[in-house]
């Protein structure tokens, strides 16, 4: 029996995309190798719909947003090659969203970690409820494992080389204001306002990245050029 689609698309009367997130049968969202190819299917609505203006990714759990990858999915790799298979295979889906030629927008409520925030990440902004149920972080490293779907390459580019490996080689988690102060996210609300603040960044034009904000990203490291930031590499 195929499983219930754990990603459903609407789209409002003001050309915003919502794309709900809702494992079912589950109390927390995690991610499962089968959703790649729900995911797609929905990216391939979204290039067609020529009249849309921006997507929101948001969860209709009550207290989470994605709480990581679901650890069978990973344990279900048997050999070396089968977990780069796999690696790719997300880094492949995160850089499909990523290259949405409108802006795309993670609202986030309670944990959005691991596989979650690499999905954030591969957004083009990111609001959050202030909540103490909201947390985000990489805390792979816990289970012996680094982020595998472009977690690595796309926080540094946000909050600095220095951050963000202390956030990945400790597991580290942030609160929504620390957070924003660090650039994670764009900016923090409550959580009744939180999906018609992400609507209203989904409305704006996909951010560009300026010599300071360059310069932020790659302080304490930097290796790239901001031309390579730019285009997503």
């Amino acid at each position: 029996m195929e499983m219930a689609s754990a990603f459903t698309l609407n789209v409002r009367l003001d050309n915003i995309a919502i794309i709900t997130i809702d494992v079912p049968g589950e109390k927390m969202n995690t991610l499962k190798v089968e959703f790649a190819s729900q995911v797609r299917a929905i990216i391939k609505q979204l290039r067609e719909n020529k009249e849309l203006r921006g997507v929101v990714f948001v969860s209709a759990k009550p207290d989470n947003f994605i709480a990581g990858a679901d650890i069978k999915m990973i344990g279900n790799c048997k050999t070396a090659q089968e977990a780069e298979v796999l690696a790719r295979q997300g880094q492949q889906l995160m850089a499909e969203i990523h290259a949405l030629p409108i802006p795309v927008i993670a609202a986030i409520h309670g944990a959005c970690l691991g596989g979650g925030l690499e999905l954030a990440l591969a957004c083009h902004g990111r609001v959050c409820t202030d909540d103490p149920k909201t947390v985000l972080g990489l805390p792979e490293v816990q289970l012996g494992l680094l982020p595998g779907s472009g977690g690595t390459q796309r926080l540094p580019r946000l909050i600095g080389v220095s951050t963000a490996l202390e956030m990945i080689l400790t597991g580290k988690q942030l609160r929504a204001k620390q957070a924003v102060k660090l650039g994670l996210v764009d900016d923090v609300v409550p959580h009744s306002i939180l999906l018609e603040a992400a609507v209203e960044l989904a409305k704006q034009d996909r951010p560009i990245f300026t010599p300071s904000t360059c310069t932020r990203a790659y302080s304490g490291g930097a290796v790239r050029s901001c031309a390579a930031v730019q285009n997503g590499r």
